[in-house]
């Protein structure tokens, strides 16, 4: 299996584990900055060069050897599921890709037909009951984890927990996994622990977010969306990701970890 999702800068400073909509464009550039002393001209996850990805072949035997001789600082980052969900939902069901089409072709159209989904268009300025939506999109995601119909699960609301357990299953072990809430201090707690060919200064690094502007914005808060159905259907999909990454599954409004991160905890439950 080796490790999917992995990256790892050129000169071996770093390697991160991606976790999909964790501020996983930024910390990319981030990476590719700090070899380079510039950012990767276009989406980093469409970057080839530059930097060693786990799904090119070139690059797997070094992050393989690198990751199990634990040479290198290991870190992810993690989001606050019922905020992640929402954002996967406005961002790939809700809105247009930067090719200009539809995610995935033909889910958007299924969605409509099996799930009752309305998602408007760039046409009508997006108009439709967003709630109603996603809590449909909800069901159809629910049934892709638990049943895995329709189609597989989404690598964008699949649970954190499946993501990060990759890593460690295979050999891996974290230095660090921090929140997306709180991204500047965890990001800058990663840097103190690693030397870089360029020296990064985060209060300059841009947040780079390869999804705004291609869709509707939300229009109400995180809780208006999550009524008991919908919270069932949280905890359901996302229980280790409350449980591990210390969110507040009782009050969706409140996006910040409600306690510190136990990475002995998280090596011990997702290393089965």
């Amino acid at each position: 299996m080796g490790f999917p999702g992995t990256w790892m800068t050129e000169s071996e400073s770093v390697v991160y584990r991606v976790v999909p909509k964790c501020a996983c464009s930024t910390i990319g550039q981030i990476m590719f900055y700090s070899d380079h002393g510039r950012f990767f001209d276009g989406d980093i996850h469409d970057a080839t060069a530059g930097m060693h990805k786990w799904s090119m072949e070139a690059s797997q035997p070094l992050i393989e050897d690198n990751v199990k001789a634990h040479t290198s600082f290991a870190f992810t980052c993690v989001r606050n599921p019922y905020a992640r969900i929402l954002s996967s939902f406005f961002d790939k069901i809700a809105g247009i890709q930067r090719n200009g089409k539809r995610y995935r072709g033909n889910l958007v159209p299924q969605l409509v037909q099996k799930y009752g989904i309305d998602v408007g268009s760039p046409d009508n300025g997006f108009e439709f009951d967003q709630i109603a939506s996603f809590r449909r999109f909800l069901l159809f995601a629910r049934d892709t984890i638990r049943w895995r119909r329709p189609m597989e699960p989404d690598i964008h609301w699949s649970a954190m927990a499946g993501h990060v357990s990759t890593f460690i299953v295979n050999g891996g072990r974290y230095n660090r996994i921090f929140f997306t809430e709180r991204f500047n201090d965890g990001m800058q707690q990663v840097l103190d622990q690693i030397e870089t060919p360029v020296k990064v200064d985060l209060k300059a690094i841009p947040r780079f977010n390869e999804s705004e502007g291609h869709g509707p914005k939300r229009a109400h808060d995180v809780s208006a969306y999550f009524d008991d159905l919908s919270r069932h259907l949280i905890w359901e999909i996302y229980k280790k990701d409350f449980q591990l990454f210390k969110y507040d599954f009782d009050n969706p409004d409140n996006k910040y970890p409600i306690a510190e991160i136990d990475l002995d905890e998280v090596h011990a439950k997702l290393g089965d």
